[in-house]
C-alpha cells in the first residue's frame, strides 16, 4: 500500500477513487470503467507535475524520508554483483547502521560503504534508522584503507539523518571516529564517488561523502544538522523546521548553485519511491560516468584534486 504525504492530499484522493473503479469493474465483468480510469490516471498526472514541480525545502525533506524510498540494500542489489560485506571494526562490535564490503560494479571490482536505514520495524531497530555509532565509522576506515591498499575506487552511498547521538557513542569517541573516517576520505589515493540518495544529515554524512565527486538525488537533502535540529537550536521551536528547512539550502537545486555538489540525479516523477529501478539505474549510470573520468588520473591527483575540492567550498562560500 502507498504511503502518501501530507501534501500529495489531490493525488491520493485521485488513485483512491481508481482503486475503486478496478474493484467494481472486477466484481462485476458487465461494467466497463476504462475509460473513467484512463481520464483519472491523466488527472493524476497532471496533479503530480503540478505538486512535484513547485516542491519546497520541507517537502523534498519529506520526500527523502518517505519510507518507502529505496534504500542502499536496494541499490546494492541491483548496482552490486558478489557484493561481499564485511562486518566489524576490529576494536569495539559491528553496526549494522553501516553497510560495507567489496564489489563488482559492472565488472569493475571495488569497495563499497553506504547506510542503511531499514524498511520495517525489525530492519530499522537493526540498522538504528541509518543512524551510525562509532564502531561504524571505523568499520568505514577499515574499508578505506584496505580500498587504498588494493588500488579499488570506492562508492559511498549516503543515507542518514546524522550519526548516533547517544551516551554511549559519545563515550567511545563519535567525533573523533567521524573526523577519522573524514580525513582518511581526504587521504586515499583512490577515486571516491558519493551519493546522497536520502538524507544527507550533517557529520554523520560528510564522513563518508568526501569524496571526488558528490552527486545529489533530485529530491534528497544535505545539510549541517536536521531542519528539526536547527529549529531548536536557533529558536527553541522544534515546529519551526519547515523554516530552518528553507533557510538553510539543504536542496539539490541549492547545493548545486553553491557549488557544494557536482550534479543532479533525476528523479521518476513523484519521486523515488515510486519508480525504485529507474532512479537506480540513473544513479548507476552517473557512477559509471565519474570512474571512467577518474579512473585514468593518479593517485597523488586524485587526492589531491579532492583536497583542494573542499578547500575551495569555504573560500567561496567565506
Amino acid at each position: 500500500m502507498h504511503n502518501y504525504l501530507d501534501f500529495e492530499k489531490p493525488i491520493s484522493d485521485l488513485e483512491g477513487k481508481i482503486i475503486e473503479l478496478k474493484k467494481l469493474a472486477s466484481e462485476d465483468e458487465s461494467i466497463d470503467t476504462s475509460d473513467e480510469v484512463g481520464r483519472l490516471e491523466v488527472r493524476v498526472r497532471e496533479a503530480m507535475v503540478d505538486i512535484y514541480s513547485k516542491l519546497n525545502a520541507w517537502q523534498k525533506t519529506q520526500v527523502a524520508r518517505h519510507p518507502q524510498r529505496p534504500h542502499f540494500v536496494d541499490y546494492a542489489k541491483i548496482l552490486f554483483q558478489e557484493f561481499t560485506p564485511l562486518a566489524g571494526d576490529r576494536k569495539f562490535s559491528e553496526d549494522a547502521a553501516i553497510q560495507a564490503g567489496l564489489a563488482r560494479f559492472r565488472g569493475q571490482p571495488i569497495a563499497v560503504i553506504g547506510q542503511e536505514k531499514g524498511s520495517d520495524t525489525k530492519s530499522r531497530l537493526k540498522h538504528n534508522f541509518g543512524s551510525a555509532r562509532p564502531e561504524g565509522y571505523r568499520k568505514a576506515i577499515r574499508i578505506l584503507e584496505m580500498a587504498d591498499r588494493f588500488g579499488l575506487p570506492l562508492v559511498t552511498l549516503v543515507d542518514t539523518a546524522g550519526a548516533y547521538p547517544g551516551v554511549g557513542a559519545e563515550e567511545r569517541g563519535q567525533a573523533e571516529a567521524i573526523a577519522r573516517s573524514t580525513e582518511m576520505c581526504l587521504g586515499v589515493k583512490v577515486p571516491i564517488i558519493s551519493v546522497i540518495i536520502g538524507e544527507g544529515g550533517s557529520g554523520g554524512a560528510i564522513a563518508i561523502a568526501t569524496g571526488n565527486r558528490v552527486y545529489m538525488l533530485e529530491h534528497s537533502i544535505y545539510s549541517v544538522i536536521s531542519p528539526e535540529g536547527a529549529a531548536s537550536i536557533l529558536w527553541r521551536d522544534s515546529t519551526r523546521a519547515r523554516e530552518a528547512a528553507t533557510n538553510m539550502k539543504i536542496t539539490a537545486e541549492d547545493l548545486k548553485s553553491l557549488s557544494i555538489i557536482d550534479g543532479i540525479i533525476p528523479e521518476p516523477l513523484g519521486g523515488a519511491h515510486r519508480d525504485p529501478d529507474s532512479v537506480i539505474a540513473a544513479t548507476g549510470d552517473v557512477i559509471a560516468s565519474a570512474l571512467a573520468e577518474l579512473s585514468p588520473r593518479s593517485g597523488e591527483q586524485l587526492r589531491n584534486d579532492r583536497r583542494q575540492k573542499f578547500l575551495a567550498m569555504g573560500r567561496n562560500l567565506a
